[in-house]
């Protein structure tokens, strides 16, 4: 048989963009370079380049694009990865982060993990939105089939792309690939801090956070660590503001060890965000025995069902009653780590990376 070679796009991948990197390291990790159907080629950034790529199971080529360059990387996609395409002989073109070719030759598969510019542009800075919707709207349109990350985003894709269901793939993602926390093994918690992990990008909730930490007693408040942040933390005059100095701690970005560690230790994860595709973090916690409050909306409660604390992510007293609540009850806290290691457990990277291969020969079937 004859193995069909697959372009796979990593213009974009710098090693601090989360979730979308996550996705496709945890993926390529799984698929196996001994296919005996798929040939796996990545078309890489200079940043990625010049790290680790042992965890891709084909031949890397470098491209000329970083992916911190902004313009660079979006010629990259509109145009780059095409000619690479055709350059390398490749059968197929998978592009794993919601960005891909104007035209292509070579078919495509694009992962899309959510529309934020089209559902709520308020949230994405300045002119930007405009042009992610743009480049959005032009890879869907060439593109053979969708994968998406939930049925939240799949929804999204087929009301405001105009995408059939039918050319939809829906492949869920997981927890890390670090070992969870078993009922028999778990590490002392903390019971006064509180961990949130994410961007700074408005959705995500964290001015809504602090507010609600600040409606706390102090003697009774929790410490708050929100990792993420890159340069200069946006978050810090609001810190200031509220006079929460000796009550926060503003992180940047962390490696995988460093946040397992804040997992193992923090009495619960809170993610107030406003909207996600999927939304890792909750899944992330759980997988490692950490209660979670999280958004009261859609995707939450797809990927984490009953095993969290909801509530509305506008509302900073909610916020701070869930705090409080899950703070005063440490046999909630037990109940809520064994749902959540429970629930955790219902999704796999390796379901994920199969269910990724599957849309992708699905694709060269046309």
């Amino acid at each position: 048989m004859t193995r069909r070679r697959v372009l796979v796009d990593l213009q974009f991948f710098t090693g601090t963009k989360g979730g979308m990197e996550s996705y496709a390291r945890e993926v390529y990790s799984r698929l196996s370079p001994h296919d005996p159907e798929l040939e796996y080629v990545a078309y890489v950034s200079r940043e990625l380049a010049a790290s680790d790529t042992s965890w891709f199971p084909g031949t890397v080529i470098a491209s000329s694009v970083r992916g911190d360059d902004r313009a660079a990387w979006a010629c990259g996609e509109l145009f780059g990865v095409a000619r690479a395409a055709r350059t390398h002989g490749a059968a197929l073109v998978h592009c794993p982060a919601n960005f891909g070719p104007l035209r292509s030759r070579v078919p495509v598969v694009l992962t899309i993990h959510d529309l934020i510019a089209f559902r709520h542009p308020e949230y994405v800075p300045g002119p930007y939105a405009r042009v992610l919707r743009m480049m959005i709207r032009c890879a869907a349109r060439a593109a053979r089939r969708v994968v998406t990350v939930s049925g939240a985003s799949r929804d999204d894709i087929v009301r405001l792309l105009g995408v059939p269901p039918g050319g939809i793939d829906v492949t869920p993602l997981a927890g890390s690939a670090h070992a969870p926390f078993d009922s028999g093994a778990r590490p002392a918690r903390r019971d006064d801090l509180l961990l949130a992990v994410g961007n700074r990008m408005p959705h995500k909730g964290f001015e809504t956070l602090l507010d609600a930490l600040a409606r706390i007693a102090p003697d009774e408040r929790p410490t708050l660590v929100i990792t993420g942040s890159h340069g200069e933390d946006p978050l810090a005059p609001i810190v200031k503001r509220l006079g929460l100095e000796a009550s926060v701690q503003l992180r940047g970005w962390l490696g995988r060890e460093e946040l397992d560690e804040l997992y193992a230790q923090a009495t619960a994860l809170v993610f107030p965000t406003r909207f996600e595709g999927f939304g890792l973090p909750p899944l992330e916690a759980m997988a490692r025995g950490c209660p979670v409050i999280a958004s009261d909306i859609p995707v939450v409660r797809e990927i984490a069902g009953d095993a969290a604390v909801y509530v509305d992510p506008a509302d900073a007293e909610a916020i701070a009653a869930a705090i409080r609540a899950l703070r005063d009850s440490p046999a909630r806290r037990a109940r809520m780590a064994d749902a959540g290691l429970a629930r955790a457990a219902t999704f796999s990277w390796d379901a994920t990376a199969r269910a990724t291969r599957t849309a992708l020969l699905r694709a060269l079937e046309g």
